[in-house]
């Protein structure tokens, strides 16, 4: 959790792309090369921050999940109020366990690695996403990023904001094609021990929560489990769906390490975004933490407009 020393830079942003191979000879290498190393000294300055903030918010909103349900259970609070907070929880908890999956509170091998872990696992409950399957589906989508048939967030893709809206839904249905399917055909390909325990923890958590939703509703408490459960997490798939796959990415025509996503201006803001207005910083650099992409956009602005990346937007 302290600072990284420059060297380490390179190899970390090996986790978005493999580097952009640049002209053998002429003074464009010399440029690109300049533009690099000052991107990555960039680059550095943001990585290695202290990361306790996550933990604490992740831990600290699981708590506070779990105990929304004795809440209105017991009339304490009305179902409205805990419907809200648990649907800004279940989107939350996306952006922690986003760092764990890039190991940026503690990587393999640090003391704190079960910390990490930890995170990574609380964070998805509420979506009903096991951590083993949200980080190999995130991995593969940084690794071929853009890829009509690698890319497990391709299916995101839609011609406007609404239909993405609309299709965010839509790819959840079983019998429609979409996210489920594309998922289920990456994993056989990749066919190894993660890949085929994410599927055994998906199958688990969901036949869990299944058994947990029959429970309440035959317990009397349907409209609980409803409100505090079952339509928070559609909305926080919904959301999280839109702004970390679609809006920084559409229209998906490229594959390039400085293509495949974009600088937009939300207008819900950065923090409602979920940070994603600067999703292309978190391409190129996967260590530097969310809260720190902005910062790192600004500084390397120039750098950015130099590639010819389009920054009019911000």
């Amino acid at each position: 959790m302290s600072a990284q020393p420059l060297e380490t830079v390179a190899g970390r942003a090996a986790d978005a792309a493999p580097e952009v191979r640049t002209p053998a000879a002429g003074p464009a290498r010399d440029e690109r090369r300049q533009l690099l190393l000052r991107e990555r000294e960039i680059a550095a300055r943001h990585m290695g921050v202290p990361m306790w903030g996550y933990s604490v918010a992740a831990l600290g909103g699981f708590a506070l999940w779990v105990a929304l349900f004795p809440l209105a259970m017991a009339g304490i609070i009305p179902l409205w109020l805990g419907f809200l907070v648990s649907a800004t929880l279940a989107t939350g908890g996306y952006v922690t366990s986003h760092e764990a999956m890039h190991s940026n509170i503690a990587r393999k091998g640090e003391p704190l690695r079960w910390l990490n872990e930890l995170v990574g696992q609380v964070s998805t409950i509420p979506l009903i996403f096991p951590f083993s399957m949200a980080r190999i589906m995130h991995l593969q989508h940084h690794y071929h990023c853009n890829d009509p048939l690698r890319d497990p967030d391709y299916p995101d893709e839609a011609p406007s904001a609404w239909q993405a809206i609309v299709k965010t839904w839509l790819n959840r249905q079983p019998r429609n094609g979409g996210s489920i399917h594309h998922y289920k055909r990456i994993l056989a390909e990749l066919d190894s021990p993660a890949s085929r325990r994410a599927q055994r923890d998906t199958a688990l958590l969901q036949l869990g929560a299944m058994a947990f939703f029959f429970a309440m509703a035959w317990s009397g408490y349907a409209l609980v489990i409803a409100a505090i459960w079952w339509l928070p997490r559609h909305i926080a798939l919904s959301y999280i769906r839109f702004y970390l796959s679609w809006a920084p990415h559409h229209p998906r025509t490229k594959q390039g390490r400085y293509e495949n996503t974009k600088v937009f201006k939300s207008r819900l803001g950065h923090i409602m975004s979920m940070g994603m207005e600067t999703h292309l910083v978190h391409h190129l650099y996967p260590s530097i933490p969310n809260h720190r992409t902005k910062a790192a956009y600004f500084e390397m602005r120039d750098v950015l407009a130099a590639r010819g990346i389009d920054v009019s937007p911000l």
